[in-house]
């Protein structure tokens, strides 16, 4: 999708999760925030330095750098828990004349559930990719079929990668 949407010069955003050291003083989390500082995913040594990024649990996966790194790539405020309500997408988006999104990401239940319902709040259309998208499975059950019957009810498109490349024109 990344190529189809360079290649067809559509405005690519990014809303990364970091964590910086002050974040792990919350006084209360949910079990994901609690795993996730644990781990020390998406952590930072702080907001304005990039020592040890490259490679972390926070940077991007190596196969979206190119795409993310073109310097033309929006990449917005973090988000802390999981949806865009503290960062600056929808500004962003807003800032662009942008109001239709195609939306991915690695936590389908979670963080992009939660960026779906802000930006359809925010008056955004929104379509998510379904293959585009990963969850955590647990015993209790499974996040990602979760995620596709809620994004059934309320995403205003369910897509494929290949229906999303289509339609952008790749």
């Amino acid at each position: 999708m990344f190529k189809a949407a360079k290649a067809a010069d559509m405005t690519v955003a990014i809303s990364p999760h970091y964590y910086y050291p002050t974040d792990k003083g919350w006084k209360f989390s949910g079990p994901l925030e609690k795993l996730m500082h644990h781990l020390g995913m998406f952590d930072r040594t702080d907001a304005l330095n990039l020592d040890g990024f490259e490679g972390s649990g926070a940077d991007f996966m190596p196969e979206y750098k190119e795409y993310i790194n073109d310097g033309k790539t929006i990449v917005a405020s973090p988000h802390k828990v999981y949806g865009p309500e503290n960062n600056d997408l929808v500004l962003q988006l807003r800032k662009n004349r942008i109001d239709q999104v195609i939306l991915a990401g690695m936590s389908a239940n979670l963080c992009v559930e939660a960026h779906l319902r802000g930006l359809l709040e925010g008056g955004f259309e929104v379509a998510v990719v379904r293959d585009a998208t990963a969850a955590a499975m647990l015993p209790e059950g499974d996040g990602y079929l979760a995620a596709i019957i809620n994004f059934r009810y309320i995403a205003n498109a369910l897509w494929t990668t290949d229906e999303a490349v289509k339609r952008i024109g790749g």
